[in-house]
C-alpha cells in the first residue's frame, strides 16, 4: 500500500506560541503511525517562492492514515494553535 505524506510549507507568525504546537503535534502523529522525515532545517527554493520557510514532511501509513490524522478530533487543538501562530499550504499526497 502506498504511503500518505503531509508536505506543509510553513510561515510562522507567532514565535511564542508556535512551539506549543510542535510540543501538541508529536502524539497525535504518533498516534495515527506517523513520523517526520522533514522537520525545518536548511532548504533552498529555485523556482517560485514558497509559502513559507519552515518545511515539514510527515510518512504515513497511508493516503487514508493521513486523511484520518488530519481531519481526527485529536488534533484538532494542535491544528488551531497552528493556524492561530502560522500561515501554511497543507498538502496530502500518496506515493511510495
Amino acid at each position: 500500500m502506498p504511503y500518505g505524506y503531509v508536505i506543509a510549507q510553513i510561515n510562522v507568525t507567532d514565535a511564542e506560541a508556535y512551539p506549543r504546537y510542535v510540543e501538541l503535534v508529536q502524539p497525535t502523529i504518533e498516534h495515527f503511525g506517523g513520523e517526520f522525515l522533514v522537520r525545518g532545517g536548511r532548504s533552498e527554493s529555485y523556482e517560485g517562492v514558497p509559502p513559507g520557510d519552515r518545511n515539514v514532511i510527515i510518512r504515513f501509513p497511508s493516503y487514508q492514515a493521513a486523511r484520518d490524522w488530519y481531519h481526527s478530533e485529536l488534533y484538532a487543538d494542535a491544528r488551531q494553535l497552528r493556524m492561530a501562530a502560522s500561515t501554511s499550504v497543507q498538502t496530502i499526497v500518496e506515493g511510495v
